[in-house]
């Protein structure tokens, strides 16, 4: 069903854009930024009611945030595409609450904050916004399109008060992400062009200017890089290439947990690196079996 609902998508914008190019380029950029909200259910809501809710609005859009713990030492946690805060119980729950105050929020578009849109230039803006208005932070977490924002913020703003990050499953550029939809929608090349250049007029600069490497090259702060040498979404390699480029980073490869990197090896990880404990002096880690990786999700 998800297959033939894909080809039907990616035929209506290769047809569109012969009789109607600007509305192909619009309605093909919307395909890559308008996120499926994942549902929070009851187990979810469960959890996520354990924290102290607040919210905030940058423009016009509500952000849903969480707090737990009183500590002296803040750290934030940052999702991916199309997850939500619940992702991180593992970790939230990891950390003693008298030494740490941690904040989670959902992204535009996901979990409970409002909005349907979601680009990196715009994760990076709340992301931004949050920090300051916080006063800074000890460190940030982040998995995925969240890490591939974070890192955008800290290009930005250089200033930005962030003590060290922790980068998991980062994808390496945002081109990979047209490349993985073309594919998937099984676009032309003429809607592809279109898609980009309605992308460089919404977002104004073209979608070749958003590589990790370009990010991770002027990052100062010390940080963590884990990523698993089978993930699809995020190739091992981009990985890699931020670590190359990012001086003061630490990187650890994992096998077996794909993108997700659902372990509590991996929590265990952050957390040490968090607390200045002893993270593991080899650059590579074994997962968990699919099993074992499942009752984590």
């Amino acid at each position: 069903m998800k297959q033939t609902i894909t080809k039907l998508i990616g035929g209506y914008l290769n047809t569109v854009a012969r009789v109607a190019p600007k509305t192909a380029g619009r309605h093909g950029f919307n395909v890559f930024c308008y996120p499926y909200r994942a549902p929070i259910k009851p187990f979810h809501k469960e959890f996520l009611d354990s924290a102290d809710k607040f919210s905030f609005k940058y423009s016009n859009t509500l952000i849903q945030g969480y707090r737990w713990g009183q500590g002296p030492k803040k750290v934030l946690f940052l999702h991916g595409w199309q997850s939500h805060s619940f992702r991180w119980k593992n970790y939230i729950q990891a950390l003693p609450k008298d030494e740490y105050t941690i904040y989670a929020i959902d992204a535009p578009g996901h979990g409970l904050s409002r909005g349907k849109f979601l680009t990196v230039t715009l994760y990076s803006a709340v992301i931004q916004q949050l920090i300051t208005s916080l006063g800074g932070v000890e460190a940030v977490v982040s998995h995925s399109i969240g890490a591939f924002s974070a890192m955008h913020a800290l290009y930005a703003n250089p200033a930005l008060p962030v003590g060290k990050l922790v980068v998991m499953a980062s994808p390496g550029d945002a081109m990979s992400f047209i490349d993985f939809y073309r594919n998937a929608l099984q676009l032309s090349e003429a809607t592809t062009l279109l898609t980009l250049n309605h992308f460089e007029t919404v977002i104004g600069k073209p979608v070749q200017y958003f590589t990790a490497t370009r990010f991770a090259e002027k990052l100062t702060l010390p940080g963590l890089i884990i990523h698993d040498r089978e993930d699809k979404e995020a190739p091992y390699e981009a990985g890699v290439a931020i670590h190359k480029a990012w001086k003061g980073s630490k990187l650890i490869t994992t096998e077996g947990l794909a993108h997700n990197l659902k372990s509590p090896d991996v929590v265990a990880m952050v957390k040490n690196y968090l607390m200045d404990s002893e993270v593991p002096a080899e650059s590579e880690r074994k997962g968990k079996t699919a099993k074992e990786s499942k009752l984590l999700q």
